[in-house]
């Protein structure tokens, strides 16, 4: 089966929304807002709560939407010749995922993520399965219960290893750093990282550089990936492995 040359961000699969467990506290402050506007009778409560829908109108953007199409663009951007093996670290329900597997023909997109339903709204293997068959890309990817921390593969097992908003919910800087350390193991010399996260990317090109990577960058993915507006940012880290 020859590959899909171009990834679309329209998807067919069903991919939930991205830390669903925080959406009622900021509807709590619009009604607390709404609730002071109109008692008393002042225009600036009223404007708070519209700042505030407005935050979650982006961060709704970017879960169901805006994160696909930067992504799309990410993984054609990449060339991929469809043989590779890409490794994507908390993968969820499949999201970016899904679209890597689309570039593959003899390839194998793998995915690991521990199903925490706080992190992604129907987060299952079942749920990522289903979506495989929708994207039609099921017989391209394998789906695995792990933690990124101590990843169930060898040295050098990845042509690239990616990562979407997901190593940031690892416990502590250690462990981060763990993370870190395991995404370089199991890349090939040569391989390429990609890890879009929104804090502690500056951590990780610190450790990427201690670990000897080369061509490391990080820069800002732009308004599509704001998850609430300009002060709630995704910056990408990539860097490549250097070849024996």
């Amino acid at each position: 089966m020859k590959p899909t040359p171009k990834a679309t961000a329209w998807r067919k699969g069903s991919y939930g929304i991205d830390a669903p467990y925080l959406l009622p506290i900021p509807l709590v402050l619009v009604v607390i807002n709404v609730a002071n506007g109109i008692s008393s009778g002042r225009l600036w409560p009223f404007i708070a709560a519209m700042l505030i829908l407005l935050c979650m109108g982006c961060g709704l953007y970017t879960s169901r939407r805006g994160k696909f199409v930067v992504w799309a663009e990410l993984l054609d951007q990449l060339n991929l010749h469809g043989d590779e093996r890409i490794l994507d670290l908390g993968c969820g329900r499949g999201a970016v995922l899904l679209m890597a597997a689309q570039h593959l023909a003899t390839g194998r997109a793998v995915g690991i993520d521990l199903w925490k339903r706080g992190d992604q709204s129907g987060n299952s293997v079942e749920g990522t399965l289903g979506n495989a068959e929708a994207e039609g890309v099921a017989e391209r990817i394998e789906l695995h219960t792990a933690d990124m921390t101590a990843l169930p593969f060898e040295n050098n097992s990845f042509d690239i290893v990616l990562s979407n908003v997901a190593i940031h919910n690892v416990k502590g800087r250690d462990a981060r750093n763990t993370a870190i350390e395991q995404a370089v193991r199991v890349l090939r010399p040569g391989g390429r990282l990609l890890l879009a996260d929104i804090r502690a990317t500056g951590d990780y090109v610190t450790k990427l550089e201690e670990l000897g990577m080369i061509n490391i960058n990080r820069r800002n993915l732009g308004w599509r990936m704001w998850w609430s507006g300009p002060w709630l940012v995704t910056r990408l880290v990539t860097a490549n492995k250097p070849r024996i």
